[in-house]
């Protein structure tokens, strides 16, 4: 196990691209039959048999990342193990730590077991103390700070090599998180989501969100993704040449063209077409020219991620050195 591995040379900051996984909650919850409270994918770790199903989870994309010899990121199981959703889970703030460090510990196992010639970057993952889908009441970058400092305090002593905040749904909790993320010298993925029609939950342009965040922050984030949205949804949006699209390095979009509203009330998965979801990320490296890290969101599973790996990646490496 070596902590912060990479913290200092994030190989996705270069020309290599990476793959990462899908969608981790939606394949626990449709494909393995777990049961997750409030889609808290951490709350499997109390038992051994959770801790196999997230490794069993995770080996396939590792398995795609080995055969398309590309680096891979990992993120941890902790998109809602923060305290608000925590304590509704009967967590104590000691318990909550535990389970951060936990789904750390166990994505270094994997590193240990399976890393081979490309970089594997571990990423404590981060979500919003809200509802991922809409944007709600928002809080003030300080507010934000406050609450997201003890979660980003336990990834990074846990020896993350950077965090990956996902569906971030308004700028005052990004710039807050951001603000948490540079007190503790974190490298930093801000990952917004977005609507049918390109502009976050509160509404904002997503263009305007990145360019706010980067203007009101020490340290900005290292880079931007968008995740939890079709690639329908907010292609349109990147179309003029604007200076805040090369902030963008990463996409881990859903299956599904449904909106969240829609996505929220189904019973059912929609799963999409891996090959037509993978002709949309074809769309996306036409207009996003520093796109590096490539994996799903909601819906999707290790066939999505394939098939966008052998349309995207294929061939196109800059082989980045183990270190």
């Amino acid at each position: 196990m070596t902590p912060k591995k990479y913290r200092n040379d994030l190989p996705q900051l270069g020309d290599a691209r990476l793959l990462t996984d899908g969608g981790l909650e939606t394949t626990l919850v449709f494909h393995q039959g777990l049961e997750l409270p409030l889609f808290a994918a951490f709350h499997v770790l109390r038992s051994s048999e959770g801790q196999d199903a997230l490794k069993q989870y995770y080996r396939p994309y590792i398995e795609i990342a080995h055969a398309q010899s590309r680096g891979f990121v990992m993120d941890s199981a902790t998109w809602r193990a923060s305290q608000d959703w925590g304590e509704r889970l009967g967590y104590s703030a000691a318990e909550l730590d535990r389970a951060n460090r936990s789904a750390v510990r166990l994505l270094f196992e994997l590193r240990d077991e399976f890393e081979k010639d490309q970089p594997f970057v571990i990423s404590g993952t981060i979500g919003p103390r809200g509802d991922g889908y809409v944007a709600g009441t928002g809080m003030t970058p300080s507010q934000s700070e406050a609450y997201h400092a003890k979660q980003i305090a336990s990834l990074d002593e846990a020896g993350v090599d950077m965090v990956s905040a996902v569906t971030m749904t308004h700028s005052g909790e990004a710039k807050g998180i951001a603000r948490a993320c540079s007190t503790r010298g974190l490298p930093l993925a801000l990952s917004f989501t977005v609507e049918t029609d390109g502009r976050l939950p509160s509404g904002q342009p997503l263009g305007e969100a990145i360019e706010e965040v980067d203007e009101h922050v020490v340290q900005s984030p290292t880079y931007y993704m968008i995740n939890c949205a079709h690639p329908d949804h907010f292609v349109s949006v990147l179309g003029p040449d604007a200076a805040w699209k090369r902030r963008i390095r990463g996409v881990r979009a859903n299956a599904s063209r449904c909106s969240h509203a829609e996505l929220d009330a189904s019973e059912e998965l929609d799963e999409g077409d891996p090959m037509e979801l993978a002709q949309g990320y074809v769309g996306l490296m036409s207009v996003l020219p520093e796109l590096r890290v490539f994996g799903g969101c909601c819906g999707t599973d290790h066939r999505h991620v394939r098939a966008i790996a052998e349309l995207c990646l294929r061939g196109s490496n800059t082989p980045a050195k183990l270190r």
